[in-house]
Parts: C-alpha cells; structure tokens; sequence
C-alpha cells in the first residue's frame, strides 16, 4: 500500500476496509465530551465485543434454569464447552483443533508445560530466553530452574539485544553454537512485549531441534496478529493470554498448544480430573488416563463464564477472516510508522522493526528528549496507549476495531502536543 499524509487518505481507507463493519462491534471509552478515545492499546487489554453480555448472559440463564443440568442440557452445554473454543483458536495459531486447549492462564500453563518439556540432566539443564522476556516469563523459568536445584545465574541463558535493541539470529547461533550440548529448552516470546520485535520462529525452532533442544513460544503480544503456524513448524509447545488482541476481558483464561507428536508420549505432568479419558472420566475410581490430545493437560473443570467471553471474540474473529486481520494489521503498523517518520523529528525512534513481517500491531516509539510526561499529554487528550520504562510508548492499532483514521488523528494529536505545546 503507497501511504498519504492525510485525513482524507485515511479516511479512504477505512471506507476501503473489509473489516470495518466490526469497528461498531466493540465498546469504546469515552472522553469527557462523550466522544470515543483513541484506543490503541490492545496490545494490553483487548476491547470489549458487545456481544460479550449476551454471550455471558446465555449461560447466566441456563445455570439459573437448569442447575447442575446446565452441564448437558443447556443450550451450550458446559461439559464440552470448552471444545467449541478449539477450532476457531486453532485458525488463529495455526494448529489442529486436538493441539489446542484453553485453561488456566499464561503463567500457569507455562509452569504446566515445563513440567513436560523441561526435563533437565546433569549435562543438559540450561534454559535459554531472550534477555528482555516479560517478566513473569522470567521468573517461571527462574523458580523451574531452582525447583530442579540448578542456580540460574549458571543455568540460565540470556540472549541479549544489540545496542539498537533488536536481537539477532546471529547471536542466537552462537549460543547455539556454544552451549547446545547443555540447554534442555529455549523458551522465547514470538512477539517481544517491549519493542515489538516479532522472532523467525521456523529459524529457531529448526535450530533447537537439530540439536536435540526442546522450543516453546509465549504467544502473549502477537496471537491474533500474527499467524505462528505452530503445527506446520513443529513448536513442541506455546503458550498465550486472550485478553489482549483476543478481547476476552481482564484476567480470562489462557491458551495452550501442545504438538501432536507428543500427545501419546509418556511425558511428565501434573495431573487434573478434567484431563482424564472422557468416557471413564466420572467412574471417578480409574487410574489416570490422558486424553490423547492437549486437552490432557488439563486440570479442572473450566470456567464457563470466562469462557463465553472467549467464544464472543473468536466468533467475530471467524466472520472476519484471520487472513484478513493479518493483512488489515500490517497495513495500519505501515500507516502508523509512515506518518511518525513524516515527523521528521531527529529524537524520534523506532526500536520495532521496519520490516512487516519482523513485527506484529505494534510499534514501540521512544523520544530521546522527552520523558513520560509526553505520554500523559496524549492520556490527558484522549489517547490510550502504553508506556514501558523506560522511555518507551506503546501504540498498537488492532486491526478489528482500530480505523486508519485513528492512526492518523493519533499522530495529529502527538504533532500537536510535541511542536506546538
């Protein structure tokens, strides 16, 4: 796409979009003048569909109709209500319906997962992560390498950031190179929180299994923008939140995926009932059976009020076409990065990546002059971003409620406050 530096190019272009019809499906905040914020912060918490409340509401009137019953007998029934998730999930990451549970949360199906495939020996029990990860992702890998008595100041590998903050397959190699004989897992966010930097995750997944490494994924800042295909490239496992990009409220559940080849394998797992062969699930006096597919990492059952918020995004997310929500966001991060280098402005950075496909919805912005005080300008104006210490702003236009038109008065808005006081 040949980008324009106006309001009327914008504005073409959201008269253009395929997907605009979905902005009007979701809540907006509002300003004091009642006029809609420019939200641009899905990347931390996704909008709420309007359909949300029905959704919820749907099984808030068969639990008070039906009771326990609920579980068979309502209109969703509860007892498989967590398969009609599967499918629609799957599109989005690229996997098979059997590879793809939603349960728990992020965190916790990491712990889960490491569980299975962090599986240390006196000679290879290093762990290898990038050196900015997202914090609880760190501290998962840190307290599984001291469960398993190894000190992460020697079982722990950082792969740092060059000095523009991008990281390198080159440095990957190296540590590759030098420690593969020692590292039992690399876990690696596809999509960094922190600049946006969005991995070569068939690179690295080839890389670690060549040397006999397992690979997983935190999918947290780029599922439902970016497509993973974690079937196809033979990820041994990822992990993921719904409330960014997916829009399934503060705090809902988390997605896991876990490959085929490894769903009969006799691998270490903490155990629940709800993982347990279904047939026999409720003689309740059987020895543990796993479900030959991811659902057998399950623990309880699920949560069917958090899940129903789910189901309402994923089914707009299938009437919109995940290749469509690609496309849509690429072409609003190229908007985006066009009129902020339009600003001319010497102290402007980019610390995401130029290339499309090295990055996901975001776009990581840093003023070297400037401190937070910029951001609280834009807040005080009716803009909802992000700011990361230090010195960074997050901006992520999601592609199936954001408009180009957002993008360009964000950028009139910033133009404003920065040059014009």
């Amino acid at each position: 796409m040949k980008f324009e530096n106006s309001l009327e190019f914008a504005q073409n272009c959201d008269t253009n979009d395929r997907l605009k019809k979905f902005r009007n499906q979701f809540y907006f905040p509002k300003t004091n003048l009642g006029d809609n914020k420019i939200y641009l912060c899905g990347n931390s918490l996704g909008l709420q569909p309007k359909s949300t409340s029905d959704y919820i509401q749907q099984e808030l009137n068969d639990w008070s109709d039906y009771g326990v019953d609920g579980h068979t007998d309502a209109k969703n029934p509860w007892m498989p209500y967590h398969e009609f998730l599967s499918k629609p999930m799957a599109n989005i990451v690229g996997a098979k319906e059997s590879e793809v549970i939603i349960m728990n949360t992020l965190s916790v199906n990491l712990h889960l997962m490491m569980v299975s495939f962090y599986q240390p020996t006196s000679k290879r029990h290093k762990i290898l992560i990038e050196a900015d990860a997202f914090p609880s992702d760190l501290y998962a890998v840190e307290s599984q390498l001291k469960y398993h008595d190894y000190d992460p100041k020697d079982a722990l590998i950082l792969w740092k950031p060059r000095e523009d903050q991008y990281y390198d397959i080159e440095d990957f190699n190296q540590i590759i190179q030098n420690h593969g004989d020692e590292i039992a897992l690399v876990l690696i966010g596809n999509t960094n929180y922190y600049t946006g930097q969005h991995f070569d995750m068939k690179y690295i997944t080839d890389s670690c299994h060549q040397n006999d490494i397992k690979i997983g994924f935190d999918l947290a800042h780029g599922v439902g923008n970016i497509q993973p295909h974690l079937h196809d490239l033979g990820v041994d496992f990822a992990v993921w939140c719904t409330y960014k990009y997916l829009n399934s409220g503060p705090g809902s559940l988390g997605g896991c995926f876990v490959h085929e080849k490894h769903h009969t394998k006799d691998l270490h797992r903490f155990t629940g009932w709800w993982g347990h062969d279904k047939s026999t699930r409720f003689n309740m006096r059987q020895d543990f059976k796993p479900i030959p597919t991811a659902e057998a990492w399950q623990l309880s059952n699920p949560p069917i009020l958090s899940m129903a918020a789910i189901r309402a995004s994923l089914d707009i997310f299938q009437q919109a076409g995940f290749d469509n929500v690609v496309k849509k966001s690429k072409d609003l991060t190229g908007f985006l990065e066009y009129l902020l280098l339009e600003l001319n402005d010497d102290n402007l950075k980019l610390i995401t990546p130029k290339k499309p496909n090295e990055r996901g919805c975001q776009l990581s912005i840093q003023f070297l002059d400037a401190d937070k005080s910029l951001f609280d300008k834009l807040t005080q104006a009716g803009v909802v971003a992000d700011w990361r210490e230090p010195q960074v702003i997050r901006v992520a236009p999601a592609p199936l409620y954001n408009s180009f038109e957002d993008v360009y008065q964000f950028v009139q808005i910033l133009k404003h406050i920065r040059y014009a006081g």
